[in-house]
């Protein structure tokens, strides 16, 4: 007997990304989907290709629930990562910094090499 099936766990439980919100992030997420009126919606992390570095991060808010996704709860907030950004994004934070230099989400990210000057795009 299997771990899993000793605790009852079976493999249609929702499988997790390596993503961390911080507080304030999840917060301010949670604050922005609330003004939407919308329950039906999570915050989905995702890598393009695109930027002057070659990859770029998109994070929006999606209803769609698409084959592979890999969710986490961040304090009620749903997060998503689709399965071809998840190895890009694991491991990285999210913050949230509100200063007078800087307002907006922030991505500490150990898988990227580098980054283009504008901090849009990383490789």
């Amino acid at each position: 007997m299997t771990t899993a099936e000793q605790t009852g766990n079976t493999a249609a439980e929702e499988a997790t990304h390596g993503v961390v919100l911080t507080e304030t992030a999840a917060g301010k997420a949670k604050a922005l989907l609330d003004q939407e009126g919308r329950d039906d919606m999570h915050l989905r992390i995702a890598v393009q290709p695109g930027g002057c570095a070659g990859l770029r991060y998109q994070l929006f808010f999606d209803e769609r629930e698409l084959d592979g996704d890999l969710y986490r709860d961040f304090n009620g907030l749903r997060v998503a990562v689709d399965r071809m950004s998840a190895p890009y994004v694991e491991g990285a934070q999210i913050d949230f910094v509100d200063t007078i230099e800087k307002q907006g989400f922030t991505i500490d990210n150990p898988n990227a090499g580098g980054s283009c000057a504008c901090g849009d795009s990383f490789h």
